[in-house]
């Protein structure tokens, strides 16, 4: 087995402008981060601080205006729209909030959809281990319309973990669950990461979800203002509200 040395994601001087009213507005500006294997990074700030913008952009879903992805030793920019399509299949998991599963297909069909997609041949025991760990080895003929919230959101983990990605992208993924479900979904994140050695990076405004990370890094304004090892529930709450109360200020 190959040794991985290079970190899992990998961006450097990451820019994306786009414009309003014909100005420019830097929804990242010339960010710089690691995210290595085997690790859990949750990523905060407010409203417009460019934490989702820097989730789909290092997952290969936007192109940047400037600067670096690498996933592993590949360099997104490099890449074709076909070769990133196949990349993104292949090597990155993405879990939304609102689950985007496929209402015409079963949990199970929904699971293996992007190894259909990429006609690759299921690892029948990867694919068994991971229905178990997600625990819905009794709803794989069920449809998502027939699942709880908390069902769906463990069917689009799944789905991210068919193909064995080396990162898993997360936006969101607790932002529709109710407290206890939601608990469920990031003890569930927490164990792909300690059990598994998958690397989550996960966008979040909640200090209790970002306390399941090993890391918290806060944007604002496209910038990363905090990168620190998870202080607890508590302590980012005060360092998003002190952020919070100097942005009132400086405006």
């Amino acid at each position: 087995m190959s040794v991985h040395t290079e970190p899992a994601v990998r961006v450097t001087g990451l820019t994306r402008t786009f414009h309003a009213d014909g100005e420019p507005v830097h929804a990242l500006a010339g960010v710089d981060a690691t995210f290595q294997r085997g690790t859990f990074t949750a990523i905060m700030g407010p409203s417009g601080s460019g934490k989702s913008t820097l989730l789909q952009t290092a997952a290969g879903l936007d192109r940047p205006t400037d600067g670096s992805v690498w996933i592993g030793g590949t360099e997104l920019s490099r890449l074709s729209e076909t070769r990133l399509t196949e990349l993104r299949r292949g090597r990155i998991g993405f879990v939304f909030q609102a689950f985007n599963l496929v209402g015409a297909l079963t949990v199970e069909e929904n699971i293996l959809l992007p190894l259909r997609l990429a006609g690759t041949r299921p690892d029948r025991a990867w694919i068994d281990q991971i229905i178990e760990r997600v625990g819905l080895g009794n709803r794989l003929r069920h449809r998502p319309s027939a699942l709880s919230g908390g069902q769906q959101q463990r069917v689009a983990i799944a789905r991210a973990l068919a193909s064995r990605p080396e990162v898993i992208f997360c936006d969101e993924p607790t932002g529709a669950l109710d407290t206890n479900t939601a608990a469920e979904v990031l003890a569930l994140l927490r164990a792909i990461v300690d059990e598994h050695g998958q690397t989550v990076v996960m966008v979040t405004h909640d200090p209790v979800a970002a306390s399941y990370a090993d890391r918290v890094m806060v944007l604002a304004d496209g910038r990363i203002v905090h990168d620190m090892p998870q202080p607890g529930a508590d302590r980012i709450a005060e360092h998003l509200a002190a952020l919070g109360r100097s942005r009132v200020v400086t405006r």
